[in-house]
């Protein structure tokens, strides 16, 4: 396996155990959080941002190359559009109806949990039909 592949394996195996650790693939726990009931998750939330903000930040100004691509760490920020603001509606209802997003999805599959094969099967279907209509756009 080439060496960015198993980073990326490592990384996902860590992050899927800090979303179950910290109880982002908790069903419960997610309603409580978006009727405001406990605001524990947007906290840890919170917090991961402004971490993962100003450390990418100081990288980028330092201008540190990535150590597994040997690429220098930037981005472009496009600017908002229709597309980010119906994106973000469309997550937001799939979160409101499922009580879950697509990483805590992925750790509901490996805790066994029965009902992550339906959300899983939506948001596959939503794939499906954004790539649909990209090609459609495309093709036009």
């Amino acid at each position: 396996m080439n060496p960015v592949k198993a980073a990326a394996a490592g990384f996902g195996v860590a992050f899927g155990f800090l979303i179950s650790w910290g109880q982002f693939a908790d069903p419960d726990r997610i309603r409580e959080m978006l009727l405001l009931e406990d605001l524990y998750l947007y906290g840890m939330m919170l917090s991961a941002v402004i971490v993962g903000t100003i450390g990418a930040q100081l990288l980028r100004r330092r201008h540190t190359r990535s150590v597994l691509t040997g690429r220098p760490v930037d981005w472009e920020t496009p600017k908002l559009g229709a597309r980010h603001v119906v994106g973000s509606a469309i997550f937001g209802l799939g979160w409101a109806i499922t009580d879950s997003c697509p990483g805590p999805i992925a750790v509901q599959l490996t805790q066994g949990v029965p009902w992550a094969l339906l959300t899983t099967a939506g948001v596959l279907a939503g794939v499906w039909i954004y790539l649909r209509r990209s090609s459609a756009a495309g093709a036009a």
